[in-house]
């Protein structure tokens, strides 16, 4: 059984646009607590499948993104993200919303 706050990270996550990513923090605050951006990136990281949620479209404040997510660069890139030299999402330019 999923709690009420997984339920509403789902739902904001389903809201970001293809091409666009959006942080921890801003999903955290859109589900209704602004200071739970780590408990956003465990409920990102076990997500199932079936719940069809973009998670490759969710990355750190900074742009960077989950090291044991392989496909996630692939995913975004393939949605039409661009990346820093670094490796990191262009946050200036394709954060949402």
């Amino acid at each position: 059984m999923r709690s009420e706050f997984t339920e509403r990270v789902y739902a904001a996550a389903r809201q970001i646009p293809p091409g666009r990513v959006a942080s921890y923090g801003c999903l955290a605050a859109l589900a209704g607590n602004p200071r739970a951006a780590r408990i956003v990136g465990y409920v990102m990281h076990t997500c199932p499948a079936q719940a069809h949620v973009p998670c490759h479209r969710v990355v750190n404040r900074d742009g960077r993104l989950c090291p044991s997510y392989t496909e996630q660069r692939e995913l975004l890139a393939a949605e039409g993200v661009c990346f820093l030299p670094d490796g990191r999402v262009d946050m200036t330019r394709f954060s949402w919303p």
